[in-house]
């Protein structure tokens, strides 16, 4: 009898055992060899001593698993923070009576949810899994959370929008009835879809800090502020992009504290994490998009600054602001994925925290025991 995990089974060794007296090999009731010796089905145990460089690993493998996550998964973080970032704006425009502003807000928050949803699931492989993660509510998990905040924003922003491109289309969308319920719902919606806006422009913060992958993780305590940064410089930058001068007052505004919060919460950032797990901050593909971030986002926070007066200067500023909120988050995505492929970043912090809770006297816990 064969199955499809004998081509895992190592090589049985030919030399054959005899049994005392002499009487030649002894099979077993399955036909499978000396029923007096034990066949190893795991090889022996072997570890490598991680060098100078830090390049061996365990069996020749990685520390940590990197997540089998592709640029799908980037571009719903980044979509995220530009549509929780609209919410907001929207929802201040609305509360302004800025009629222009409020409604490219919404339509762009409704497009740019709708656009991540697709990505997420493109990720995930088949709509029913996202579906199913909205059977259960676990607050323990920032993705059962998250799909629930998705859902919670997606649900108020489209009220919100819908009424937005009724007015547009001069009401011609077929609604009869339902549009004096879509007119009487359409307040509350807008304000619904800005509370869950910073929610859905952060949890995917909490998400990546949750994991074990080594620079995702020392990076959980500051994470979400450099989102939520990153958020308002997307969602400002559009705003920018489709509003006309006189009502993009409110858009400069939070262009200009959205680059001072995200160049400062990134240097914060990667001043408190361990030296080691943020070099890929700093290297390869993830340096430079994080170095075109900061040059992308001071350029357009000072281009909104000063375009109050030119709407081509206001357009290409916006474009700027966008440019960095995208280059954040992507660089931020594939330095997480490169250093779960080098053991170096996740053994050496380790054994810096190691040492520094012997050096604290911690010897009585599970993770630290005396020499």
């Amino acid at each position: 009898m064969t199955s499809d995990y004998d081509s895992l089974r190592p090589p049985e060794p030919s030399g054959r055992r005899k049994r005392k007296g002499g009487k030649g090999r002894r099979r077993n009731f399955f036909g499978q060899g000396d029923g007096g010796r034990e066949m190893s089905m795991v090889p022996d145990v072997e570890f490598e001593k991680v060098d100078a460089d830090g390049h061996a690993g365990y069996y020749g493998h990685n520390v940590v698993k990197p997540p089998p996550w592709d640029d799908k998964v980037a571009t719903y973080l980044f979509l995220g923070g530009v549509a929780g970032g609209s919410g907001v704006l929207a929802a201040g425009a609305q509360l302004t009576g800025r009629k222009v502003l409020r409604r490219n807000a919404r339509i762009s928050g409704l497009a740019a949810a709708g656009l991540g949803g697709v990505a997420l699931i493109a990720d995930l492989g088949r709509p029913d899994r996202f579906y199913n993660m909205l059977r259960t509510f676990k607050v323990t998990s920032p993705m059962s959370v998250g799909s629930w905040i998705l859902s919670g924003f997606s649900g108020g922003i489209g009220v919100a929008a819908a009424a937005e491109v009724d007015r547009l289309l001069r009401e011609r969308l077929p609604l009869g009835p339902l549009r004096s319920v879509l007119r009487v719902a359409e307040a509350p919606a807008g304000l619904v879809g800005g509370a869950f806006g910073p929610l859905l422009a952060v949890y995917t913060a909490a998400l990546l800090g949750d994991t074990a992958t080594p620079t995702w993780n020392a990076m959980h305590r500051d994470l979400p502020f450099v989102f939520v940064s990153s958020a308002s410089l997307a969602a400002s930058g559009l705003a920018l992009v489709t509003t006309p001068l006189d009502e993009a007052g409110p858009a400069r505004t939070l262009a200009v504290l959205g680059v001072v919060g995200d160049v400062a919460a990134t240097r914060v950032m990667e001043s408190r994490m361990d030296p080691v797990a943020a070099e890929p901050l700093h290297h390869g593909t993830p340096g430079t998009l994080m170095r075109w971030a900061e040059g992308l986002a001071v350029a357009g926070g000072v281009g909104a600054l000063l375009s109050g007066r030119s709407r081509i200067a206001s357009a290409v500023s916006g474009t700027a602001l966008l440019a960095a909120s995208a280059c954040t988050r992507f660089g931020v995505f594939h330095a997480g994925i490169e250093s779960a492929k080098d053991p170096r970043y996740t053994i050496e912090p380790q054994k810096r925290r190691l040492a520094a809770r012997r050096a604290a006297g911690v010897t009585d816990d599970s993770i630290t025991t005396a020499d």
